[in-house]
C-alpha cells in the first residue's frame, strides 16, 4: 500500500510538470497556437515584412477593454537606426552587462522590430493594455515570429537623459507614458516548455 500511495504521489508530480503543449486533450488551431507559443530570445537578422506587422497590430486593437474605452497607444518601429542608436547609449552605460552577453547585437533581445505599448500617465488601462499585448503575441505566433515582453529596456529608457531621444520619436501623447514593449522578429531558437504549476488552479463545484 505505501508503495502504491508512493507512484501516485509521483505520478501527480510528473502531471505538474508536463510541458505546456501537453496540457490539455482539446486539440485545434487556437488552442495549439497558444500552447506552442515561448519568450523568444534570439532572432533572424531580418526584418518583420510590414504587412505582417500591421496584421499583429490589427489583432491587437481588436482585443477587448472596458467600455470600448481602448486606453493604449501603440508605436511599432521598424527604424533600424533608431534601435541602434538608443543601443549604442545602452552600451556605454552598461559596458560590462553587454560584455558579458557574446550574442547582443541591440538592448532589445536583437529583435528587428518593436511593438511599444503606452498606457495613461495618471494611472488604468494597465489590464487593457495586457490583453491588447496577448492578441499581439499570439497573432505573431501564428505568423511564424518569435516575440518577448520586454522591462529592462523600458526601465533604461526612462531613466537614461541620453536616451529620452527615444521617446521623441515615438511620439507618445503627453498623458500617456511607455508601458512594455514587444520584441517581435523571425526566432533563431526553439526554446523548449517550462513547466507549468497546475496546483494554483481550483474548480470550484
Amino acid at each position: 500500500m505505501k508503495k502504491l500511495y508512493f507512484f501516485c504521489l509521483m505520478a501527480a508530480a510528473c502531471l505538474l510538470e508536463l510541458p505546456a503543449q501537453t496540457a490539455t486533450p482539446i486539440n485545434n488551431e487556437v488552442i495549439n497556437t497558444i500552447m506552442a507559443r515561448r519568450s523568444v530570445r534570439k532572432y533572424l537578422n531580418k526584418p518583420v515584412e510590414h504587412e505582417k506587422l500591421e496584421a499583429v497590430i490589427h489583432c491587437g486593437i481588436n482585443a477587448p477593454s472596458g467600455m470600448n474605452r481602448q486606453p493604449w497607444v501603440v508605436r511599432v518601429v521598424e527604424d533600424q537606426k533608431l534601435i541602434a542608436d538608443v543601443t549604442e547609449v545602452y552600451k556605454k552605460e552598461n559596458a560590462e552587462q553587454v560584455k558579458r552577453d557574446k550574442d547582443f547585437k541591440n538592448m532589445f533581445r536583437n529583435a528587428p522590430n518593436l511593438i511599444c505599448i503606452c498606457t495613461p500617465a495618471n494611472g488604468g488601462g494597465e489590464l487593457e493594455a495586457g490583453l491588447l499585448g496577448e492578441n499581439m503575441i499570439l497573432a505573431a505566433q501564428s505568423l511564424g515570429l518569435g516575440t518577448c515582453c520586454l522591462g529592462g529596456p523600458v526601465r533604461f529608457i526612462l531613466s537614461s537623459e541620453k536616451a529620452k531621444f527615444f521617446l521623441e520619436r515615438l511620439d507618445i501623447p503627453t498623458d500617456y507614458k511607455l508601458n512594455y514593449i514587444i520584441a517581435i522578429g523571425y526566432p533563431d531558437e526553439q526554446p523548449e516548455a517550462r513547466p507549468r504549476d497546475a496546483s494554483k488552479v481550483k474548480f470550484i463545484n
